[in-house]
């Protein structure tokens, strides 16, 4: 073996044997996850849950700041020109990856190469529900009654460019009916401006499970290809409209150059207490939402194809954000 391969090989162990020191030694302060919308939305409570399991096994505090604005980039712009050391990262949901840049004709940052994927976190989906003053008790009921009133029922939505815009602007395609959009900063203001009667339908989200249990907003059906199995009682859309779906995932993301060993140290604490049947079922509880545990090429790969599915459904509905 010649000089040069052996000054290679060394390079290499030297490089391998710092990553794992550097992996080791991680974490030595506290760690900021950022979310992007206010406090009570599944983001939010998933971060928090999340937060508290791996400030009991990293051995460092973890803690959640909420910084919402534009859809999630002001948080995502963040944590993508951040300092990549493992130590600020951002619970995002698909919809800042995905669809914000479809959307905005002007993006501060990548989403695809600026920030890079530690972990998949949590599912879930949707719940098309109703101010329960709206006389209807069945997804037909209601296209029927949308079609029929002048003028348009106003329906919430967690902001321009929102998955709950989104889902709602395909609902209308597929059913012929008209409803007027009125966007909120978050889903959880959608489904309160739902329940006091400033509009009448909504896409409601995990966290608004509770306002559907406690009868405040009626559900008729949820967005996914099958029941939800906190609500198995409602329907699915598309047991009415063969082919909706719309199901929503969150992920933990740091800045493109953070260390592999770090971001391996991250990805394996995080899916580890995910697997735990406790938070499942307190993730479950407080939000309807699922764990999801992918490997790190089917989690891009996830990523990849939902930007590509809702690159399309923007283009065919025509949303844009000034």
């Amino acid at each position: 073996m010649n000089s040069k391969w052996i000054g290679l090989v060394a390079l290499a162990l030297m490089t391998t044997l710092a990553g794992g020191a550097l992996a080791q030694q991680y974490p030595t302060r506290p760690i900021k996850i950022l979310v992007t919308i206010p406090p009570g939305g599944a983001p939010d409570l998933a971060a928090r849950l999340l937060a508290q399991r791996l400030t009991e096994t990293l051995g460092q505090a973890v803690f959640v700041e909420n910084r919402s604005g534009a859809n999630g980039n002001v948080a995502g712009e963040a944590v993508a020109k951040g300092e990549p050391d493992g130590y600020t990262l951002i619970l995002a949901a698909d919809s800042l990856i995905t669809i914000n840049p479809q959307v905005y004709p002007s993006m501060p940052y990548d989403t695809l190469k600026d920030l890079l994927p530690v972990s998949s976190v949590a599912s879930n989906q949707f719940f098309l529900a109703i101010n329960p003053e709206v006389p209807a008790k069945t997804l037909p009921e209601f296209i029927e009654y949308a079609r029929k009133t002048k003028p348009p029922l106003p329906y919430a939505s967690g902001g321009n460019g929102s998955q709950h815009q989104l889902g709602i602007e395909m609902l209308k395609q597929r059913a012929g009916i008209d409803l007027l959009h009125v966007p909120y900063r978050g889903g959880s203001p959608a489904g309160t401006a739902t329940v006091a009667g400033e509009t009448k339908v909504v896409l409601a989200g995990a966290s608004s499970a509770g306002l559907l249990k406690s009868g405040r907003l009626r559900g008729l059906a949820t967005t996914g290809t099958k029941r939800s199995p906190a609500f198995p009682e409602l329907p699915a859309i598309a047991e009415f409209y063969p082919g909706y779906d719309l199901t929503i995932w969150l992920g933990l993301f740091a800045p493109r150059a953070t260390p592999e060993p770090i971001v391996a140290k991250l990805r394996a604490e995080v899916q580890k207490v995910l697997a735990e049947p406790e938070l499942a079922q307190k993730l479950n509880v407080t939000g309807a939402l699922e764990p999801l545990i992918l490997t790190p090429a089917a989690f891009n790969d996830l990523i990849r194809k939902d930007f590509e599915k809702y690159r399309k459904l923007v283009n065919d509905i025509g949303v844009k954000i000034q």
